[in-house]
């Protein structure tokens, strides 16, 4: 495809392909003629390079340069590094996907900045982008011969099915490839130009007209006014538009001249290079060569936005804790496709008096800290690990580190709850769908840019959308990267990373890879061991509880409001609720006693003893259930009650009435009447109701689903580079021409072939010379290598020699050597 003249090749990245026809024949003699070979022309740190751009190149490690080429070409691993280019370095890809094939620089920089090269900050930033185009092996060549990887290529250039991002359609020799040769001839003569012998020449002369400034100015200014209109709405993109069988007149003129060309029989299509000279050469309307900035939209004082941040993450240890609990006696029941219910989401809302989404982002917090998981019984329940008493003996300082330091890498993404997946299910907390690969990353993107801004100082959301949409410009519909984004500012909030929307110090040390703990300890308050009892039956805490006294109280009273300050409120049920659990009156007048900074108040005391004294005093057991009561005239009035009647009772004797109702129905049916029974034992005693805190087997915290293969560290790196240089040694070596009547030296990238008398007389000869041959190998696993080896010895089936390849002394089963070659004189 051209812009400029007619091309019908297609480039070939691992072999070798023609030479174009523009440039000296000393830079065509010079140029590499395949990607292999570009790349081949790398040095060691320039490869490595490439392979920590795009490590999915490394698994496995390729054999030789030209397998790293050929792999660097498929699709798979061209659209993943067509993802990662930020916008101006794919705005080039896709503009050199329009051009010449080859395309010289300066050709290249025209379509991004225009002729007149009035942009300024497109120039300047295009050798970074052609840069890192060539640093990814998606463009190779000299400036003179600029080539884009053919997959790239297909990706990016337009076509009837996909259009082009840069909104330009086909050339008009793609656009003529079906139209029959006489009415490409009339094309050409009503634009004024000389009939020809061929379509090909037709075609070519059509091109020539259309790309000429001169001749391509004069012919448009003979065009009726209505037909700019037309041209003018089809420039920028679409390139295509509907035609009615007869056309309008202006339509008519410019399809007659083949200014519009059709694509079907209702569609018309603009001409590639018709669309460049309106244009002024440019590919796209509009370029982003420089990245938007993040600057300061607000500034608060750096000790405020600790100070805030520290509170948000005094809440968050709050209700992570609160919501563990409230599942450690009977959790909500795992659905059979895995995941939360709905309904049970909408009860930790109300428990938490959150949000449904709120709620859903603490539970997938406190499972990716491994603080809950399912317990794996035949009834499956959610509840919480043996690491969340750990967890809970933590300072709060670490207790937080716990759960900030899961939440950074998580790939569990809380925002798509709710939703649904492609198969129109819906999404539900705890479920096996949330993994989405490019949170951590977008997570740790976003904070890096609030990291970037002055201490106390926050970002606008959407300058920090801007800042991601260039970096990563979304290719497919739905661009999940910002959602991500404004979950992960939402989130980083709520959790105390941020405070008043700045990167708080804490915050700052969890991105920095540092304990935030020691930072955050001086900013939270220390635990206190007293409340504040009320006459109207409440207690006010004035700061998070020590352990043993918040464990009681939150059995004792029920949590009223929250905040810097936590108020208790004291009810029937409450103080019920302990004596069930197996305290005694005396034991709560004695613990409100020891805690309080004020006298305990009379209506509390009263009221404990009050429940206290009716507490027990009605007995049910299992008969299927029974009443027992030593006061028959209260016996008689649960009878004649009517809210009794579902219960089935029906009197035994003067002191024991018999219920069809399960036990627990008895006691919950009883209390909903006003009674306070307990439980019985089979011995008589009061059933202390406590149900032992439940929790699952050793649970691991969940795996993050890692995005593509891991970034290599130095070490792999130089390890595969050495693979593949000795590797391209070995493949590139020369050899000797066989004698008469051999098979001929093997074709690049071929295993040699030799029979196993020749492989051995081969080997020894070398070894008696100390000469290097090269074989061809295949190990125990079925890989097959080329390997330069200097034998030493040959015997027991065996070779031992220097491998010139791993640069080490090693020994090859003579069975699995496929053949055996001489070097040439001037090879190793």
């Amino acid at each position: 495809m051209g812009t400029g003249r007619l091309t019908g090749r297609r480039d070939q990245e691992a072999t070798t392909v023609p030479e174009a026809s523009t440039g000296s024949a000393t830079a065509a003699a010079n140029a590499p003629r395949s990607l292999a070979e570009a790349l081949r022309a790398r040095d060691d740190v320039a490869l490595a390079a490439l392979l920590h751009a795009r490590p999915d190149l490394l698994n496995p490690v390729p054999g030789d340069v030209t397998q790293l080429a050929t792999r660097a070409g498929t699709r798979a691993s061209v659209v993943r590094a067509l993802d990662r280019l930020d916008r101006f370095a794919l705005q080039t890809a896709e503009a050199l996907a329009v051009a010449p094939d080859p395309c010289p620089y300066a050709v290249l920089e025209s379509l991004l900045i225009g002729a007149g090269g009035e942009d300024e900050d497109a120039r300047a930033a295009f050798p970074r982008a052609l840069g890192t185009l060539r640093d990814q092996a998606l463009v190779w060549g000299d400036d003179e011969r600029l080539r884009l990887v053919r997959t790239a290529r297909e990706l990016l250039a337009p076509s009837a099915q996909r259009p082009s991002p840069t909104g330009l359609g086909p050339t008009v020799a793609e656009a003529t490839a079906g139209m029959s040769p006489t009415r490409v001839q009339e094309i050409v003569a009503a634009a004024g130009l000389p009939a020809t012998h061929d379509p090909v020449s037709a075609v070519a002369a059509l091109t020539g007209l259309f790309t000429d400034e001169v001749r391509m100015s004069a012919l448009l200014d003979e065009a009726p006014a209505e037909a700019h209109g037309v041209l003018g709405r089809l420039v920028w993109g679409p390139p295509y538009g509907e035609v009615t069988p007869n056309p309008a007149p202006p339509v008519r003129w410019l399809r007659d001249r083949g200014l519009l060309l059709p694509a079907s029989t209702r569609t018309v299509v603009l001409p590639r290079e018709v669309a460049l000279h309106l244009r002024g050469g440019l590919a796209h309307r509009h370029t982003a060569p420089l990245a938007p900035p993040v600057g300061a939209h607000r500034e608060h004082r750096p000790q405020l936005v600790d100070a805030n941040a520290a509170g948000q993450a005094l809440a968050a240890l709050a209700t992570v804790e609160e919501l563990v609990k409230s599942w450690e006696h009977t959790g909500p029941a795992v659905l059979r496709a895995g995941g939360l219910a709905v309904r049970d989401l909408k009860r930790v809302a109300a428990g938490l008096d959150a949000t449904e989404q709120q709620a859903a982002f603490w539970i997938e917090l406190a499972y990716a800290a491994g603080l809950l998981a399912s317990d794996g019984e035949a009834d499956e329940r959610y509840a919480p690990t043996p690491a969340f008493d750990d967890w809970c003996e933590l300072p709060p300082p670490e207790r937080w580190s716990v759960l900030a330091a899961a939440w950074l890498p998580a790939t569990r993404t809380a925002g798509l709850v709710g939703e649904q997946d492609a198969k129109g299910r819906t999404l539900s907390a705890l479920g096996t769908d949330l993994d989405r690969s490019a949170a951590p990353e977008v997570r740790r993107r976003v904070l890096d840019l609030l990291a970037e801004l002055p201490e106390g100082a926050s970002a606008e959301a959407e300058a920090v959308l801007e800042r991601l949409a260039w970096e990563r410009p979304a290719r497919a519909a739905g661009d999940l990267r910002a959602r991500l984004a404004h979950w992960t500012l939402a989130e980083a909030e709520v959790l105390g990373v941020t405070g008043r929307g700045a990167l708080s110090a804490f915050g700052r040390a969890l991105l920095e890879h540092r304990d935030p703990a020691p930072l955050l300890a001086p900013l939270l308050p220390e635990p206190v061991d007293h409340v504040l009892l009320q006459a109207d039956l409440t207690a006010v805490a004035p700061g998070p509880l020590r352990r043993p006294l918040g464990d009681v109280l939150a059995v004792l009273a029920d949590v009223e409001s929250k905040g810097g300050a936590t108020v208790y409120r004291f009810t029937p049920g409450s103080v019920r609720r302990a004596l069930d659990s197996g305290h005694t009156a005396s034991d709560l007048h004695a613990f409100l006693a020891e805690h309080s900074r004020t006298p305990v108040p009379q209506p509390l005391a009263y009221l404990i003893d009050d429940v206290a004294r009716r507490h027990g005093h009605l007995r049910v057991g299992a008969a299927s259930s029974y009443v027992r009561c030593d006061d028959d005239a209260m016996l008689g009035e649960i009878l004649a009650d009517k809210r009794s009647a579902g219960l089935g009772l029906r009197r035994l004797a003067p002191t024991v009435l018999a219920a069809q109702a399960e036990p627990g129905a008895l006691l919950d049916g009883l209390r909903a009447m006003g009674y306070a029974p307990a439980a019985e034992s089979r011995t008589g005693d009061v059933l202390v109701a406590r149900a032992d805190a439940h929790r699952t087997p050793a649970r691991s915290a969940p795996v993050p689903v890692p995005d593509g293969p891991p970034v290599p560290d130095a070490t792999l790196l130089g390890a595969a580079v050495r693979a593949i240089r000795a590797g391209d040694l070995a493949a590139t070596a020369v050899r000797k021409e066989p004698a008469s009547g051999g098979s001929g030296v093997p074709a690049p990238g071929e295993l040699p072939r030799t029979s196993a008398a020749d492989t051995l007389a081969t080997v020894q000869a070398a070894a008696l010379t100390g000469s290097a041959v090269w074989i061809g190998y295949v190990n125990a696993d079925g890989a097959a290598s080329q390997r330069v080896i200097a034998p030493v010895r040959v015997e027991g089936g065996f070779v031992t020699g220097y491998d010139h390849t791993a640069d080490e002394v090693r020994t090859y089963a003579l069975h699995r050597i496929t053949g055996v070659a001489e070097l040439a004189e001037d090879q190793v």
